[in-house]
């Protein structure tokens, strides 16, 4: 799982997939961190993809470097906890503009049952399962 997020990381913007209804929505995050053995992304629940991630949680992430593409799959879960926001917050600390651990606002989701893919044109696909 640290591959994955020190590859988001070393991106610095990735992008997320959503559905609304039966049509995609792509936006660009810059949240990835490891939380208690899980990989956690931060948004806010005023926002249309995290409307999204409620109705249909199965999402995709896809980032481009050196000419290798990851592709993450799986379900994010929402934690309510404060010491998750906290964590994901002290680790993006740009964002604290924006949203506080204590807020109503600040969504911090992780994956579960992840699948990574990191792919190029000359090297055969490495899959994560996480």
């Amino acid at each position: 799982m640290k591959e994955i997020q020190e590859f988001l990381k070393e991106c610095g913007v990735y992008y997320l997939a959503t559905l609304e209804g039966d049509q995609p929505r792509v936006r660009p995050f810059g949240t990835a961190e490891i939380f208690e053995n899980h990989l956690y992304i931060q948004t806010g629940k005023k926002k249309d993809v995290f409307k999204q991630i409620e109705k249909n949680n199965n999402v995709e992430i896809c980032a481009f470097k050196d000419g290798k593409w990851i592709r993450v799959t799986g379900k994010l879960l929402l934690d309510e906890r404060v010491e998750a926001k906290k964590y994901m917050l002290d680790m993006n600390p740009n964002l604290r503009s924006m949203y506080n651990e204590l807020d109503d606002n600040t969504a911090v989701l992780y994956f579960e049952n992840g699948k990574a893919i990191i792919s190029s044109f000359t090297d055969e696909p490495k899959i994560i399962n996480f």
